[in-house]
């Protein structure tokens, strides 16, 4: 439930954005009847803000022509949020929206008060966001159009190039947009393969919205789909790993995309798949806790071998 002062800003804001508004169409907005509108208009009019109103059964309320709200005002803790948004949106992936971050930043900037504009300018300069993946370059416009397909539930029809150079078209139904790693993916219903699947965008050649309608699953969570996608992907190597802890303490020392966790009679069982077994011998290594290799053999003489560079360096 909102409170009544949010009602009330919401009406100025809603008078800004679309000039003159009847009374039915602020109550039907705010989910309120049309006394409390009125009520509302009482107390912005109240506030010193010139709200004209039109008297009558159907009346309507718009603001004065030459009304302008006054600059913005941030707390501390509002730019410090504002600041580290702005800093994590260079890091998103997102390279040709990176004028529009730096526009944003000017335009706070020109509206904060000095000490609160010099505050932000210090982290914006001295902080640094490590999203653990170097940036991929992705298309704005392609982001905006899967967005909005997926916000109104129409399908699209996309051109896509895969990682083997393949180009194929297909339709798609758009169910959510996820970041992982520095890689933007959309995953929705495919209906070329007539599946659930998802799909970088800085693949995506060419993406256009259709009027044709389709259902979103509700709650759907396309980060933790694809999340679940590259821990189960196919590659040369599978393996399986009972380890010795709880679920909790493992979800904290163990990357989502390594590999699904299993519950079983002495721990957790770990299954995956990777392209280089030294690898998985690496990312074991660094576990607090026991594990033992179920299989296959490679892994066991991988972390045989790493074992062995470790005495190495030890001893150096």
């Amino acid at each position: 439930m909102y409170h009544p002062t949010t009602r009330v800003l919401a009406v100025l804001a809603l008078l800004q954005t679309h000039g003159r508004m009847t009374g039915a169409e602020l109550a039907e907005r705010l989910e309120v009847n049309i006394r409390t509108v009125r009520d509302y208009i009482t107390m912005l009019q109240d506030l010193g803000i010139p709200v004209v109103a039109e008297r009558g059964r159907n009346g309507a309320y718009e603001l004065d022509a030459d009304f302008k709200l006054p600059p913005m005002m941030f707390t501390t803790d509002e730019a410090l949020a504002l600041a580290i948004g702005l800093l994590a949106a260079r890091r998103l992936g997102l390279a040709e929206m990176t004028p529009a971050v730096e526009s944003a930043r000017s335009k706070l900037e020109q509206v904060m008060p000095p000490d609160l504009k010099s505050r932000m300018r210090d982290l914006t300069e001295t902080v640094t966001l490590d999203l653990n993946a170097l940036p991929m370059k992705s298309q704005g416009e392609v982001m905006l159009t899967m967005s909005r397909a997926a916000q109104l539930q129409f399908r699209v029809h996309m051109r896509y190039l895969s990682s083997r150079d393949e180009e194929s078209e297909r339709d798609f139904d758009a169910y959510g947009l996820a970041c992982l790693h520095g890689k933007w993916y959309v995953v929705g219903h495919c209906g070329l393969r007539d599946d659930l699947r998802s799909f970088r965008l800085d693949r995506v050649l060419q993406v256009d919205l259709t009027d044709t309608p389709f259902e979103r699953p509700p709650k759907f969570d396309a980060l933790a789909h694809v999340v679940q996608t590259i821990a189960t992907m196919t590659r040369q190597f599978t393996f399986e790993v009972l380890l010795k802890t709880d679920l909790l303490t493992a979800q904290k020392e163990i990357f989502d995309f390594f590999g699904v966790l299993e519950p079983h009679v002495d721990g957790l069982l770990l299954r995956g798949s990777a392209e280089e077994i030294e690898w998985v011998a690496r990312q074991l290594a660094r576990l607090s806790f026991d594990f033992i290799v179920l299989e296959p053999e490679e892994l066991r003489a991988a972390l045989h071998q790493r074992a062995l560079e470790l005495i190495a360096l030890a001893s150096r």
